[in-house]
Formats: C-alpha cells, sequence, structure tokens
C-alpha cells in the first residue's frame, strides 16, 4: 500500500508534510483534494480510521467556517460532511495514508506516527 497525502500545494504544512515523506526515500501519491475531493464515503473513512471526529478535521481559518456558521453546535456530522462535500476546502490538512494509520498531520511531526521506517 503506498503513502497516500491529501494536499493542497498552496499550504506550508502540506508542503512541508509531503517533504517529510519524499525525505525518507518514498514518493506517496499526492491527492489535490481541492481538484479530486474524496468522495464522502471516502472521507467517513478517513476520518474513522484516525480516530478524529468530523469536527476535529473540520479546516476553520481560511474557508467558509465563519460565513456558515459551522461553529454551532446544532450542525450534525452528516451535514458538516454535507458542508465539506460542498465545499472541499473544509477539511484540514494534510491528511496521510500510511500501512500503520491515518493522520491529520496538524502539527507535522504527527506523520512520525504513522511513517512505516
Amino acid at each position: 500500500m503506498p503513502i497516500i497525502i491529501y494536499h493542497n500545494p498552496a499550504c506550508g504544512t502540506s508542503r512541508n508534510v509531503l517533504e517529510m515523506i519524499r525525505s525518507t526515500g518514498e514518493e506517496p501519491r499526492v491527492i489535490e483534494y481541492l481538484k479530486t475531493p474524496p468522495s464522502r464515503s471516502e472521507l467517513e473513512n478517513l476520518i474513522k480510521r484516525s480516530g478524529l471526529t468530523v469536527r476535529d478535521i473540520l479546516r476553520q481559518k481560511g474557508s467558509p467556517y465563519e460565513e456558515l456558521g459551522l461553529a454551532d453546535a446544532k450542525w450534525t456530522d452528516g451535514q458538516l460532511l454535507d458542508f465539506m462535500m460542498e465545499h472541499p476546502i473544509l477539511l484540514n490538512r494534510p491528511v496521510v495514508v500510511t500501512p500503520l494509520g491515518v493522520r491529520l498531520c496538524r502539527p507535522p511531526e504527527k506523520l512520525y506516527e504513522i511513517l512505516p521506517l
């Protein structure tokens, strides 16, 4: 199973994590999630495997989070996923998948928890 990174090249953290992976000699499969967002079932699977909640993986800064009022506790996980499908920028990044698990690599050092060495 290759390493997969859900990547945004405009994000410094995402670029750093990509470089950290490459520095190990691995070339990950890079998915620019703003161009090719994961399907709803893929996103649900990533969240479940990461051990995070939907809210944990929701990006607040630099996204429509505030204008959509997503901080309001009234939104269910299903509704938040709907917003993420409509606005892929709401997916926090980078999300990395390896044979050892899935992590939202914020901070970048989270990568080391799942990086096969």
